[in-house]
Protein backbone atom coordinates (compact mmCIF):
# COMPACT_ATOMS: atom_id res chain seq x y z
CA UNK A 1 0.00 0.00 0.00
CA UNK A 2 1.32 3.45 -0.64
CA UNK A 3 -0.86 6.01 1.85
CA UNK A 4 -0.76 9.48 0.38
CA UNK A 5 -0.78 12.89 2.59
CA UNK A 6 -3.88 14.95 2.36
CA UNK A 7 -2.73 18.17 0.66
CA UNK A 8 -3.32 19.88 4.31
CA UNK A 9 -0.33 17.78 6.16
CA UNK A 10 2.27 18.06 3.14
CA UNK A 11 5.50 16.80 3.85
CA UNK A 12 4.54 15.58 7.90
CA UNK A 13 5.27 12.01 7.51
CA UNK A 14 4.79 10.49 10.76
CA UNK A 15 5.46 6.26 11.70
CA UNK A 16 2.13 4.27 11.90
CA UNK A 17 1.68 0.62 12.15
CA UNK A 18 -0.22 -0.59 9.59
CA UNK A 19 -1.18 -4.16 8.74
CA UNK A 20 0.33 -4.94 5.49
CA UNK A 21 3.57 -3.44 3.80
CA UNK A 22 3.29 -0.11 3.52
CA UNK A 23 4.51 3.63 2.58
CA UNK A 24 3.34 6.52 3.69
CA UNK A 25 4.82 9.77 1.56
CA UNK A 26 4.51 13.28 1.20
CA UNK A 27 1.52 15.13 -0.96
CA UNK A 28 3.73 15.94 -3.14
CA UNK A 29 5.24 12.88 -3.79
CA UNK A 30 1.80 11.60 -3.74
CA UNK A 31 1.01 13.71 -7.18
CA UNK A 32 4.46 12.22 -9.02
CA UNK A 33 3.32 8.75 -8.16
CA UNK A 34 -0.68 9.29 -9.26
CA UNK A 35 0.49 10.84 -12.33
CA UNK A 36 3.24 7.97 -13.11
CA UNK A 37 0.15 5.40 -12.34
CA UNK A 38 -1.78 6.93 -14.48
CA UNK A 39 0.30 7.34 -17.36
CA UNK A 40 1.48 4.20 -17.12
CA UNK A 41 0.32 0.83 -18.82
CA UNK A 42 1.15 -1.52 -15.72
CA UNK A 43 2.89 0.37 -13.01
CA UNK A 44 5.22 -0.79 -10.89
CA UNK A 45 6.46 0.16 -7.07
CA UNK A 46 9.15 -1.18 -4.78
CA UNK A 47 9.47 -0.55 -1.02
CA UNK A 48 12.68 0.03 0.15
CA UNK A 49 13.82 0.31 3.98
CA UNK A 50 16.59 2.62 3.85
CA UNK A 51 17.30 2.04 8.12
CA UNK A 52 17.42 4.98 10.20
CA UNK A 53 18.41 8.35 8.52
CA UNK A 54 20.41 10.82 10.52
CA UNK A 55 21.35 14.29 10.12
CA UNK A 56 17.93 15.48 7.91
CA UNK A 57 18.90 19.34 7.07
CA UNK A 58 15.10 20.38 7.69
CA UNK A 59 15.34 19.17 11.05
CA UNK A 60 13.29 20.35 13.63
CA UNK A 61 10.50 21.40 11.25
CA UNK A 62 6.87 22.32 12.64
CA UNK A 63 4.49 19.90 11.48
CA UNK A 64 1.44 20.14 9.85
CA UNK A 65 -0.83 19.12 13.40
CA UNK A 66 1.57 21.57 16.00
CA UNK A 67 -0.81 23.94 16.99
CA UNK A 68 -0.91 27.68 15.68
CA UNK A 69 -1.51 31.44 17.31
CA UNK A 70 -2.67 33.44 17.64
CA UNK A 71 -4.55 33.48 20.86
CA UNK A 72 -8.01 34.52 20.38
CA UNK A 73 -8.52 34.57 24.29
CA UNK A 74 -5.86 37.33 24.36
CA UNK A 75 -4.20 38.71 21.31
CA UNK A 76 -1.81 40.53 23.79
CA UNK A 77 -0.02 37.58 24.67
CA UNK A 78 1.88 36.13 21.64
CA UNK A 79 1.34 32.92 21.18
CA UNK A 80 2.45 29.88 20.02
CA UNK A 81 4.93 29.92 23.08
CA UNK A 82 7.41 26.89 22.04
CA UNK A 83 7.76 24.25 20.21
CA UNK A 84 9.69 21.29 20.78
CA UNK A 85 10.20 17.50 19.75
CA UNK A 86 7.06 15.94 18.77
CA UNK A 87 7.15 13.93 16.07
CA UNK A 88 7.59 9.81 15.86
CA UNK A 89 9.05 9.21 19.14
CA UNK A 90 9.83 6.38 20.65
CA UNK A 91 7.91 5.89 24.01
CA UNK A 92 7.77 3.50 27.09
CA UNK A 93 4.37 2.20 28.26
CA UNK A 94 3.69 0.82 31.53
CA UNK A 95 1.65 -1.52 30.30
CA UNK A 96 1.08 -3.84 26.98
CA UNK A 97 -0.29 -1.44 24.14
CA UNK A 98 -2.88 -3.79 23.03
CA UNK A 99 -4.14 -4.96 26.51
CA UNK A 100 -3.82 -8.22 25.82
CA UNK A 101 -2.15 -11.14 28.07
CA UNK A 102 -0.03 -12.40 25.39
CA UNK A 103 1.16 -9.39 24.33
CA UNK A 104 4.91 -7.97 25.23
CA UNK A 105 5.38 -4.69 23.72
CA UNK A 106 6.14 -1.72 25.76
CA UNK A 107 7.34 0.74 23.65
CA UNK A 108 5.11 2.68 20.66
CA UNK A 109 5.99 5.65 18.08
CA UNK A 110 4.20 8.36 19.10
CA UNK A 111 3.46 11.96 17.63
CA UNK A 112 1.64 15.84 18.82
CA UNK A 113 1.50 16.80 21.99
CA UNK A 114 1.75 13.67 23.82
CA UNK A 115 5.56 14.28 22.96
CA UNK A 116 6.16 17.40 23.02
CA UNK A 117 5.02 18.25 26.38
CA UNK A 118 6.90 15.69 28.49
CA UNK A 119 9.76 16.74 26.48
CA UNK A 120 9.22 20.11 27.71
CA UNK A 121 8.18 19.09 31.44
CA UNK A 122 11.36 17.21 31.43
CA UNK A 123 13.71 20.32 30.39
CA UNK A 124 11.58 22.04 32.95
CA UNK A 125 12.56 19.70 35.84
CA UNK A 126 15.96 19.82 34.39
CA UNK A 127 16.35 23.39 35.15
CA UNK A 128 14.46 23.73 38.06
CA UNK A 129 16.89 20.95 39.42
CA UNK A 130 19.86 23.32 38.51
CA UNK A 131 17.88 26.82 39.47
CA UNK A 132 15.48 25.75 42.50
CA UNK A 133 14.27 29.12 43.43
CA UNK A 134 13.45 29.77 40.29
CA UNK A 135 9.83 30.49 39.80
CA UNK A 136 7.54 28.53 36.85
CA UNK A 137 7.19 31.90 35.09
CA UNK A 138 10.80 32.56 35.16
CA UNK A 139 11.62 28.85 33.86
CA UNK A 140 9.15 29.49 31.17
CA UNK A 141 10.81 33.19 30.17
CA UNK A 142 14.67 30.43 30.47
CA UNK A 143 12.94 28.34 27.92
CA UNK A 144 11.82 30.92 25.77
CA UNK A 145 14.53 33.82 25.30
CA UNK A 146 17.01 30.86 25.08
CA UNK A 147 15.07 29.63 21.87
CA UNK A 148 16.52 28.72 18.65
CA UNK A 149 14.49 29.96 15.06
CA UNK A 150 17.11 27.76 13.04
CA UNK A 151 17.67 24.17 11.84
CA UNK A 152 20.59 22.17 11.44
CA UNK A 153 21.36 23.28 8.51
CA UNK A 154 21.69 27.24 10.27
CA UNK A 155 18.15 27.84 7.96
CA UNK A 156 14.95 29.05 8.95
CA UNK A 157 12.70 26.67 10.64
CA UNK A 158 10.45 24.76 7.83
CA UNK A 159 6.52 24.12 8.15
CA UNK A 160 4.75 20.96 6.76
CA UNK A 161 4.76 23.13 3.13
CA UNK A 162 8.80 23.68 3.25
CA UNK A 163 8.41 27.44 3.80
CA UNK A 164 9.70 29.17 7.02
CA UNK A 165 7.66 29.35 9.72
CA UNK A 166 6.25 32.58 10.97
CA UNK A 167 5.92 33.26 15.09
CA UNK A 168 2.27 32.30 15.10
CA UNK A 169 3.88 28.85 14.25
CA UNK A 170 6.81 28.95 16.22
CA UNK A 171 6.20 31.49 19.02
CA UNK A 172 9.86 32.13 20.58
CA UNK A 173 11.29 28.97 18.45
CA UNK A 174 12.91 25.41 19.52
CA UNK A 175 13.76 24.80 22.37
CA UNK A 176 17.49 24.82 23.17
CA UNK A 177 18.02 22.88 26.98
CA UNK A 178 21.64 23.58 27.25
CA UNK A 179 20.85 27.36 26.69
CA UNK A 180 18.07 27.72 28.82
CA UNK A 181 20.28 26.53 31.92
CA UNK A 182 21.88 30.05 31.68
CA UNK A 183 19.54 32.31 30.09
CA UNK A 184 21.28 35.42 31.31
CA UNK A 185 18.21 37.27 32.88
CA UNK A 186 14.49 36.26 32.59
CA UNK A 187 10.93 37.74 33.20
CA UNK A 188 9.31 36.81 36.59
CA UNK A 189 5.86 37.05 37.04
CA UNK A 190 4.84 36.03 40.96
CA UNK A 191 1.14 34.67 40.90
CA UNK A 192 -0.23 38.02 41.97
CA UNK A 193 0.68 39.51 38.73
CA UNK A 194 -1.71 37.59 37.07
CA UNK A 195 -4.79 39.15 38.91
CA UNK A 196 -4.39 42.26 37.34
CA UNK A 197 -4.38 40.57 34.07
CA UNK A 198 -7.12 38.34 33.96
CA UNK A 199 -9.24 41.67 35.36
CA UNK A 200 -7.64 43.25 32.35
CA UNK A 201 -9.50 41.07 29.95
CA UNK A 202 -12.64 41.41 31.45
CA UNK A 203 -13.51 38.28 33.62
CA UNK A 204 -15.90 39.21 36.53
CA UNK A 205 -14.71 39.18 40.52
CA UNK A 206 -16.07 35.80 40.90
CA UNK A 207 -14.56 34.27 37.56
CA UNK A 208 -10.78 36.04 38.96
CA UNK A 209 -11.95 34.94 42.18
CA UNK A 210 -12.02 31.54 41.91
CA UNK A 211 -8.54 31.51 39.65
CA UNK A 212 -7.15 32.97 42.77
CA UNK A 213 -8.76 31.19 45.38
CA UNK A 214 -9.25 34.31 47.49
CA UNK A 215 -11.67 37.26 46.97
CA UNK A 216 -10.79 39.88 44.19
CA UNK A 217 -12.48 42.90 43.15
CA UNK A 218 -11.40 43.99 40.16
CA UNK A 219 -11.93 48.19 39.55
CA UNK A 220 -9.84 50.62 37.11
CA UNK A 221 -6.37 50.64 39.31
CA UNK A 222 -6.42 47.11 39.54
CA UNK A 223 -6.27 45.98 35.98
CA UNK A 224 -3.90 46.23 33.56
CA UNK A 225 -4.07 46.20 29.31
CA UNK A 226 -2.91 42.32 28.60
CA UNK A 227 0.37 43.64 26.74
CA UNK A 228 1.67 44.68 30.36
CA UNK A 229 1.83 41.72 31.15
CA UNK A 230 5.63 40.82 32.22
CA UNK A 231 5.56 37.79 29.70
CA UNK A 232 8.73 37.00 27.88
CA UNK A 233 6.64 37.92 24.16
CA UNK A 234 3.85 40.47 23.09
CA UNK A 235 1.86 40.76 20.10
CA UNK A 236 0.63 44.83 20.12
CA UNK A 237 -1.06 47.07 17.41
CA UNK A 238 1.49 49.43 15.98
CA UNK A 239 -1.09 52.19 15.02
CA UNK A 240 -2.13 53.92 17.24
CA UNK A 241 1.68 53.95 18.79
CA UNK A 242 1.70 51.94 21.93
CA UNK A 243 4.08 51.98 25.08
CA UNK A 244 4.11 48.57 27.23
CA UNK A 245 7.01 47.92 29.94
CA UNK A 246 9.09 44.79 30.88
CA UNK A 247 10.90 43.99 33.78
CA UNK A 248 13.94 41.50 33.41
CA UNK A 249 16.01 39.89 36.55
CA UNK A 250 19.34 39.49 35.80
CA UNK A 251 20.38 35.69 36.87
CA UNK A 252 23.27 35.39 35.32
CA UNK A 253 26.98 35.15 36.95
CA UNK A 254 28.37 38.17 35.22
CA UNK A 255 26.88 41.70 34.90
CA UNK A 256 26.72 42.23 31.04
CA UNK A 257 24.84 44.90 29.15
CA UNK A 258 22.33 44.22 27.63
CA UNK A 259 20.87 45.70 24.48
CA UNK A 260 16.65 45.48 23.02
CA UNK A 261 16.04 45.09 19.87
CA UNK A 262 12.21 45.13 18.60
CA UNK A 263 12.47 43.06 15.01
CA UNK A 264 9.32 43.58 12.74
CA UNK A 265 8.39 39.65 11.59
CA UNK A 266 5.08 40.21 9.52
CA UNK A 267 1.85 41.13 10.58
CA UNK A 268 3.27 40.69 14.66
CA UNK A 269 6.54 42.43 16.29
CA UNK A 270 8.21 40.06 18.83
CA UNK A 271 10.49 40.77 21.35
Amino acid sequence: MILINQQIDGFSISAEVYVLPASRVSYAAGVKIKGYIDATKSPTATIVFQGTVFGNPTAPAVASFSLRGPSLASLGILKTDIIGPGVDVLAAWPFPIRNGTKMKNYFKVLSGTSMSCPHLSGIVALIKGAHPDWSPAAIKSAIMTSAKQLNINRELILDERLQPTDVFAIGAGHVDPAKAIDPGFVYDIQPDDYIPYLCGLGYTDEQVSRIAHKPVKCSGESSIPEGELNYPSFSVILEPPQTFTRTVTHVGTDYLPYIVTVVPHRACMSM
